[in-house]
């Protein structure tokens, strides 16, 4: 369990609303913050089968709402002090159709109970030549749609400020980590049986990515918040998390948590993506953004250390232990169905 540091945020005030949190960000946000003493309210169209998906060990209270509708989202941040928008369009579908309004009805009861509003940022928003070390300041020229919609949601978000919400961007790059549906690992390892048969290169084996462990992640988040009355109206953080300078170093550390040295690292089936992409939308959506395994796009954390203080980093390895664990890819370790523990 994580030590939780005194708190700044009155306690009366200790109510956040998580539009998302039957999703990867969303779920672990949500226990982080039950950790830290927060009361978590969380919307979906259907409460009892979001109950049910995030388990027991998750004290939630539940409301019916749908995202896509401001008066659902206001009537459901009532009280709350801050709201994340953890919500994303599935699948990479309809960026602009669903992500922008669902980040508008956000805004809405942002503006209305005078919340923070909680953005989980990426990497999309920079060019392919941003670096490895991109800080805050960092222009924004973003070469694909969903970069352009994501700088678009972040210009919505800094504007609202100016009509009394206030809002906090946590950026980072590929998510990973254990109850985590969209997680990178599994769509970058081949498993069978129980156990992972091979890792995928998506790009150059010489070019680094930037990789953000959930559970640190969502810790980071947490602690932000736990000091929310010193932050600025309009705040944004690069979260760096695991830069992994080269393309097989996530092979080599599953080799080793796993103890199977044979595990081939091969290369991502682009010629099948692209032969199928005119039929499958997801497809032509992973190949524009393709470029991110091309460049090394990393963030620089110097801001967020400056302010916390220490930045939560759990070793790789243990990072990556966690993860194969949770898909039941250890033989020690039977698949823990996705279930979070928020006590």
């Amino acid at each position: 369990m994580t030590d939780i540091a005194t708190t700044s945020t009155p306690a009366a005030s200790r109510t956040a609303l998580i539009i998302g949190a039957t999703g990867s960000f969303g779920a672990h946000a949500a226990a982080a913050l039950i950790r830290h003493g927060w009361s978590v309210r969380a919307l979906a169209r259907d409460p009892a089968a979001a109950r049910a998906k995030a388990g027991p060990n998750m004290p939630i209270d539940w409301v019916k709402g749908d995202a896509m509708l401001p008066g659902d989202v206001i009537a459901a941040a009532e009280g709350a002090a801050v709201i994340v928008n953890a919500a994303n369009p599935p699948g990479y579908k309809n960026w602009r159709g669903l992500a922008l309004p669902m980040l508008s009805a956000a805004v809405a009861a942002a503006e209305a109970h005078g919340a923070r509003l909680v953005l989980p940022g990426n990497v999309y928003n920079y060019a392919p030549d941003a670096g490895p070390r991109i800080a805050e300041t960092a222009p924004q020229t973003p070469v694909t749609r969903k970069g352009q919609v994501r700088v678009e949601m972040e210009q919505i978000l800094e504007a609202s400020t100016r009509r009394g919400a206030r809002a906090l961007v946590l950026r980072a790059g590929d998510f990973f980590g254990p109850a985590a549906p969209n997680s990178s690992l599994l769509w970058l390892t081949s498993r069978r049986g129980g156990r992972v048969r091979s890792v995928s290169a998506p790009g150059p084996v010489g070019v680094g990515h930037a990789f953000a462990y959930l559970p640190d992640l969502a810790e980071t988040l947490a602690r932000l918040l736990d000091r929310e009355s010193e932050l600025a109206a309009y705040e944004t953080f690069h979260f760096a998390g695991h830069w992994l300078a080269r393309g097989d170093e996530m092979a080599a550390a599953i080799r080793r948590v796993t103890g199977d040295p044979a595990i081939p690292l091969k290369a991502f089936p682009y010629p099948v993506i692209y032969a199928l992409s005119p039929f499958v939308e997801m497809f032509r959506e992973l190949l524009e953004m393709r470029y991110l395994w091309e460049k090394p796009i990393g963030l620089d954390d110097g801001k967020l250390r400056a302010f916390l203080g220490e930045v939560p980093a759990t070793p790789y390895d243990s990072a990556i232990r966690e993860t194969l664990a949770d898909m039941g890819c250890l033989p020690e370790a039977p698949a823990r169905a996705g279930r979070l523990v928020a006590a």
